[in-house]
C-alpha cells in the first residue's frame, strides 16, 4: 500500500476505532489493514495505536500523527479539487505552435476571434516550421499538416488542406502555358522543399491517371512565403496551398495552371501531449477550429 493510501487508512482506523470497519470502507481485509498500519509504525519506529479487545486507541505519538495526517488529507483533497476545477474550466494560458505560413494566414485571425469569445483564456502562439516536442516545450496544442506518425500524442482531425499549381500571367506570356503534366519539364518550377523534397510533382489527370513529373527551376525553399513571392515576381510555376495562393489569385497576381489536374491534399490535425485527461481549454479551442475549418475554409483564410 502506498503512503497516501496508508495515511487515509490510518485516519479511518482512528476515527472508527476499528481495523475491520476501516478495512470494509477501503474494500480490503482486516489483516491487510492491520499489516498496513504495522508497516507504518515500523517505518516510523514508533507505536501509533494501542490494540485491545475493545478496539484501538491512539498513543501519544499516534494522536499527534493522526492530526498531521488529517492536515495532509485535507491538503490532498484541496489539491484534487483545484486540479479538477482547472481541468474542467476553459481558462488559463493555452500554448499553441504551428507552421509559419499557416500561423500567419490562418491561425492568427482564428486565435483573435476565439479570444474575443473567451476573454478568460490567454494564448501563447508560436510559429515554427520544425516539429516541436510538445512535452519538452510545454506546448498544449500543435496544428500539423500531413499524415501523422504513430506516437503517444493525442490528435483530432480538423480539415483537408488543398493545393494548386499557379503562375503569374507575365510568366505564362513569356514561357507559354503548360497543357499537360509532361510540359512542366520545360518550365521553371519553384520548389517548396518541405513537401516536394525530391523535386518531383505528383498530379492526377482528368482521366484519373496519376503521374509524377521531375521538375527544376531557379528557386528551392522551405518557406512558402518565399515560393509565393517568386511566383508573383514571374520567376516560375509553383505548387502552393490554397490558403497561401488564394489572395494572389483574387488580386490577379497569380492564376491557376493545369487546373484540370488534381494535386495531393494534406490532412490538418490538432495534436496535443496525451489523448487522456485533455484540458478543457484544449478541447474548447479544437472544437472552435473544427467549426471554423468546416467546408471550404481556405477561401476565407486567403
Amino acid at each position: 500500500m502506498d503512503r497516501v493510501a496508508a495515511v487515509h487508512l490510518f485516519i479511518r482506523v482512528v476515527e472508527t476505532g476499528s481495523f475491520s470497519k476501516a478495512a470494509d470502507e477501503f474494500g480490503i481485509t482486516q489483516p491487510t489493514a492491520t499489516k498496513a498500519v504495522a508497516a507504518t509504525e515500523q517505518r516510523l519506529g514508533a507505536r501509533l495505536l494501542h490494540r485491545s479487545t475493545r478496539g484501538v486507541t491512539t498513543t501519544e505519538v499516534g494522536a499527534l500523527y493522526y492530526e498531521k495526517c488529517k492536515l495532509i488529507a485535507r491538503e490532498l483533497d484541496e489539491a484534487d479539487n483545484l486540479a479538477t476545477l482547472l481541468q474542467s474550466q476553459v481558462g488559463g494560458t493555452l500554448r499553441i505552435t504551428t507552421s509559419v505560413a499557416f500561423g500567419r494566414r490562418v491561425m492568427v485571425p482564428m486565435v483573435l476571434s476565439y479570444m474575443q469569445q473567451h476573454p478568460e483564456v490567454t494564448i501563447d502562439l508560436g510559429f515554427d516550421d520544425r516539429y516541436v516536442n510538445l512535452v519538452e516545450q510545454g506546448i498544449d496544442l500543435a496544428v500539423r499538416m500531413g499524415r501523422l506518425a504513430d506516437s503517444t500524442l493525442g490528435a483530432r482531425y480538423l480539415a483537408t488542406n488543398p493545393w494548386l499549381m499557379v503562375a503569374s500571367a507575365e510568366y505564362l506570356q513569356r514561357r507559354g502555358t503548360p497543357r499537360s503534366a509532361a510540359d512542366l519539364g520545360a518550365h521553371a518550377c519553384l520548389v517548396y522543399s518541405s513537401v516536394q523534397g525530391d523535386d518531383r510533382w505528383s498530379l492526377t489527370r482528368a482521366d484519373g491517371e496519376e503521374v509524377s513529373v521531375p521538375v527544376k527551376g531557379p528557386l528551392r525553399s522551405n518557406n512558402l512565403s518565399a515560393v509565393l513571392a517568386a511566383a508573383r515576381a514571374g520567376m516560375g510555376i509553383a505548387v502552393l496551398p490554397w490558403y497561401v495562393a488564394g489572395h494572389s489569385i483574387a488580386e490577379g497576381r497569380l492564376q491557376p495552371v493545369l487546373a484540370d489536374h488534381g494535386l495531393p491534399a494534406q490532412e490538418v490535425h490538432a495534436v496535443f501531449p496525451s489523448p487522456k485527461l485533455v484540458p478543457s481549454k484544449v478541447t474548447s479551442f479544437i472544437a472552435y477550429m473544427q467549426q471554423a475549418m468546416a467546408g471550404e475554409w481556405w477561401h476565407a483564410a486567403s
